[in-house]
């Protein structure tokens, strides 16, 4: 038996335990009762007492339940173990059936499976070779687009397409030597060539027919494309070319002589020869029709052209174009030379001139070089040659005295004034200069038609001259050279011409005041004292002196009275001024030197100033003012 205490103590841990259990908590405690409230219906001593062996038994009744079922679970997997088994050897037997069927067809699979490692090569050939076709070869629809299915079959887009791809073929074929294949590729290359070579040669007949069937072409896509594929071909793209210029030549031939002949369509405008009697017109209007039919033709050819490379065929064009419009040449170069050759008028010759000049610009911007500009050329310098003769001709008509065999004017009259020749010839050298200084870059012009003019005139000038008196020469002369100056000074580009007749009015002027000078010594009475001042005399003669101051003290208060009566008849104003102050300065010069010699003490005058009685500054003031 245990103390009591030790009781006290088991009993008391026991109590413990249970009242530090925390049965809310305790699953396990929690499932137990729930699973002991389904048999344990009455919380009795009796119940309580028998409550072990109805938990034993109900846990027998469960192990036997478990046991019988595991029995079935058993047997089944009893079952499911001799299946196995039996599997088990048929799979060994077929394991031993296999081998030896291995060991009987390993020759056999060998062989198949080699077959079929073949078979998977000679179909990645097959693809390759059929991309290889497909790539380098042209397929029979491409071959018959190239060659035409019939024949002279049209040009369509898809031609060009096929052509792109035997180039690309072409190119392609470098690479295939770069990697190798060289045989094939040589090969390849040279059939594609015979394709291009082949397909230019329809393109360049279709090219060629198309070109000559002017009135139906059109410029359209395809030609233009045409003309860039052929442009690899510089001998067949010059023909197509030539072929076109040819072409076109006879329909511009034929559109100007239809202008010239018929007019445009129901007469209207009327035909240009029927303006033959209007000689400018009628030449303006044919320049006019060949600068209005060129630059269309000029458009068309460089649509023709347009997708080429500008730089490789510029001289073809260039040549094209001479083709193209030399034919209109000699129906102008006739009728031209015709209207000029039957025109007596200068005016009207040097406004054709300037007409054919104004042309020639034009024209030859858009075509250079070729008949056309040559012929241009020609007739502008026809035209000049025509202008300037006419312009001689009437200049030696007008300058032709009474004797029809010599060259000269009419004979100076008493005023000195130039011969109605002279005004005749000027006004004719103001119309053409007033048709000239209208056109431009006409500098050239102005200058051979002054020259043309004035050379002669002021020859016939200086011959009618020749026959006067120095003073009436001089006079004469200077009023011609006036008259001239006043006509060509309002004109551009006589800067040169001016200062020559300048030069000449100079040079009579200087004449002229010598006259002037001469005159006033003689009647001032200053020829001896002259002498005396030039000589090594001191003394000037008194009585002499004395009719110098008398006429002196005259002049001065009228110094128009000893004028030369000639310098009156001058026309200009300022050269009767320039001789009238040139002279009057000799006067001067002369009368300074007499009273210098006067008041000079050493030569012995008494009261000087009451022989001279004015200065010198003050004779120059009263006579020049």
């Amino acid at each position: 038996m245990q103390p009591v205490d030790e009781k006290e103590d088991y009993i008391q841990q026991r109590l413990n335990k249970v009242l530090e259990s925390h049965i809310e908590t305790d699953r396990e405690t929690l499932d137990a009762l729930s699973d002991l409230s389904t048999f344990f219906k009455e919380n009795t001593l009796q119940s309580r007492r028998n409550l072990r062996s109805q938990i034993e038994k109900r846990s027998l009744e469960i192990n036997q339940n478990f046991l019988s079922a595991f029995k079935e679970v058993k047997e089944a997997l009893d079952g499911i173990c001799d299946d196995i088994n039996s599997m088990s050897q048929s799979v060994d037997s077929m394991k031993s059936q296999l081998r030896n069927t291995e060991a009987q067809t390993k020759d056999l699979i060998l062989q198949a499976n080699t077959l079929q490692e073949e078979n998977a090569k000679l179909q990645i050939q097959q693809k390759i070779a059929s991309g290889f076709l497909s790539r380098f070869q042209l397929s029979v629809a491409e071959h018959q687009m190239l060659y035409g299915a019939k024949r002279d079959a049209p040009i369509t887009a898809e031609f060009f397409q096929v052509l792109d791809r035997v180039q690309r073929i072409h190119t392609d074929c470098r690479t295939l030597m770069q990697s190798g294949y060289q045989t094939v590729a040589l090969d390849i290359m040279e059939e594609m060539t015979l394709h291009q070579e082949a397909a230019l040669e329809r393109l360049y007949r279709w090219t060629q027919s198309h070109c000559r069937n002017v009135e139906s072409n059109e410029m359209g896509v395809l030609i233009v494309e045409a003309m860039a594929r052929l442009q690899e071909r510089p001998v067949l793209f010059k023909y197509v070319v030539d072929e076109y210029s040819t072409a076109r030549r006879s329909v511009v031939v034929r559109s100007f002589i239809d202008a010239l002949t018929i007019g445009g369509p129901g007469g209207n405008p009327r035909p240009i020869e029927m303006l033959a009697h209007d000689p400018k017109r009628y030449i303006g209007d044919m320049f006019a029709y060949i600068h209005q039919i060129l630059p269309p033709e000029k458009e068309n050819l460089q649509m023709l052209v347009r997708n080429c490379d500008k730089e490789d065929i510029s001289e073809q064009i260039q040549s094209a174009m001479i083709n193209l419009s030399d034919g209109v040449c000699h129906p102008l170069r006739v009728r031209v030379e015709t209207i000029l050759n039957a025109e007596k008028d200068t005016i009207i010759l040097y406004s054709i001139f300037n007409l054919i000049k104004f042309y020639q610009n034009m024209i030859n911007g858009i075509v250079k070089g070729g008949q056309l500009e040559q012929c241009m050329a020609d007739m502008q310098l026809f035209s000049e040659t025509t202008y300037l003769n006419s312009l001689t001709f009437q200049v030696k008509q007008l300058l032709q005295g009474p004797n029809e065999n010599r060259l000269g004017l009419e004979p100076p009259q008493t005023d000195l004034v130039p011969s109605p020749s002279v005004g005749r010839l000027l006004n004719l050298l103001k119309e053409i200069l007033s048709v000239a200084s209208m056109v431009a870059g006409s500098q050239t012009d102005i200058v051979k038609i002054v020259g043309c003019v004035i050379d002669p005139l002021l020859q016939s000038v200086q011959e009618s001259a020749s026959h006067l008196p120095t003073t009436d020469m001089a006079v004469y002369l200077l009023n011609s050279l006036y008259q001239i100056e006043s006509v060509i000074s309002i004109y551009e580009y006589m800067e040169e011409r001016l200062e020559r007749l300048r030069a000449q009015s100079d040079a009579q002027i200087d004449t002229l005041t010598s006259e002037q000078a001469s005159s006033l010594v003689a009647n001032l009475n200053l020829g001896p004292i002259y002498t005396v001042l030039q000589g090594n005399a001191s003394q000037i003669d008194q009585r002499h002196l004395q009719t110098f101051v008398v006429k002196l003290e005259q002049f001065l208060q009228t110094p128009e009275i000893l004028l030369v009566p000639q310098v009156n008849l001058l026309l200009s104003s300022g050269h009767r001024a320039t001789v009238q102050k040139r002279s009057f300065n000799v006067i001067i010069a002369i009368y300074r030197q007499i009273y210098e010699r006067i008041n000079d003490p050493k030569n012995g005058y008494t009261n000087p100033e009451t022989i001279l009685s004015k200065t010198p500054e003050q004779v120059a003031e009263l006579l020049c003012g």
